[in-house]
């Protein structure tokens, strides 16, 4: 029996704290929440902290996930693993590259297991998609785009996640992820631009965004990304990669509301379109949120029971975080980021 501690409630911990409620092999070791209390029906009976150290002290739990707001990932990773504990963190790894790689060093060091939060590994719809493309061969051009019209609730947890993290890091590090596993590539360099569009968020903080960056195999990615309820719901949801050989694209995908959590990861089909002729792929049945957060936390516990080999996962994790944190600075400073002159 596993014994799982879980820091943070919020959309995502709420729904990895179920998974690990129904799963035979598990047992929840304690909850993690500001307040130290936890009205859900199905999680009321578990012990309740709102004191991260204090829960991992007195729990000694096998495995810890981390979905607390982005700035404590790192520093909860490693107190985790010092403590004994594997750890599944959210997306992004930490806000800064130097913190990225201090978690993953402590897992090597400490043999602890490590798993990011791309859900969209776990999604058998993107995982056929990046087959199909990486079958047409590179080089690659990448337009990705993920825009939410968030308003009331949505547009409050979207300026909460301002506080430390921009749109362009916090989503943009998923479809990085699926870049760097198409092309098996490393950056060269970014390029980014953004505006504040709210007064209702800091001044030095951004809510629209984009970047463009260039891989050493030729490919180039283009990525934007705008939370709050002056965004545009046209054309808000564009996933479409072109080779020399053709192109792969999600045809349907989210036809709903921007910020529908569901839609963001549905791909309902795929146009695959070579010199020759089109074809389409259907892909019903597609897994909701909360059944791909239950296939996320099965492949953590797979991870720890079979051993698995973690090291791709892991340097693919930083090498996103880095490139939208690159894209981060360059909008922030108006200048193109150069990869290996990145500030750390």
């Amino acid at each position: 029996m596993t014994r799982v501690l879980i820091a943070g409630l919020g959309n995502m911990g709420f729904s990895h704290a179920l998974a690990h409620h129904h799963h035979p092999d598990v047992q929840i070791a304690g909850l993690v929440n500001r307040s130290g209390r936890v009205d859900d029906p199905d999680l009321a009976d578990y012990p309740a902290y709102s004191d991260f150290e204090t829960a991992l002290a007195e729990t000694n739990p096998d495995l810890v996930v981390i979905a607390t707001y982005s700035d404590s990932h790192a520093d909860y990773a490693c107190a985790a693993m010092e403590a004994g504990a594997h750890v599944f963190v959210e997306k992004p790894l930490a806000t800064n590259v130097a913190d990225a790689r201090r978690v993953v060093e402590t897992a090597i060091r400490l043999n602890r297991k490590l798993v990011v939060g791309y859900i969209l590994r776990h999604h058998p719809s993107w995982v056929r998609l990046i087959a199909e493309a990486r079958n047409l061969g590179g080089p690659y051009v990448f337009r990705l785009n993920l825009n939410q019209q968030s308003n009331g609730a949505e547009w409050e947890t979207h300026k909460a996640l301002m506080q430390t993290t921009s749109p362009i890091v916090d989503c943009g590090v998923h479809y990085v992820d699926v870049m760097c596993q198409i092309t098996d590539a490393r950056p060269v360099r970014v390029h980014g631009m953004g505006l504040r569009l709210s007064d209702e968020i800091a001044p030095d903080m951004y809510n629209y965004g984009q970047f463009q960056v260039v891989f050493n195999d030729g490919s180039v990615g283009w990525y934007e990304a705008g939370w709050g309820p002056m965004m545009s719901e046209t054309a808000f949801f564009v996933k479409d990669i072109v080779s020399p050989n053709g192109s792969v694209s999600i045809t349907d995908g989210n036809k709903g509301a921007s910020a529908d959590i569901d839609g963001h990861t549905k791909v309902g089909g795929l146009l695959v379109h070579t010199p020759q002729g089109d074809h389409t792929i259907d892909m019903p049945g597609e897994p909701g949120h909360q059944e791909l957060c239950d296939a996320e936390q099965g492949y953590m516990l797979r991870a720890i029971a079979e051993d698995i080999d973690l090291t791709r996962h892991m340097n693919d994790a930083v090498q996103s975080l880095a490139i939208c944190l690159a894209a981060d600075e360059s909008i922030r400073t108006g200048q193109p980021v150069s990869f290996e002159e990145q500030a750390t």
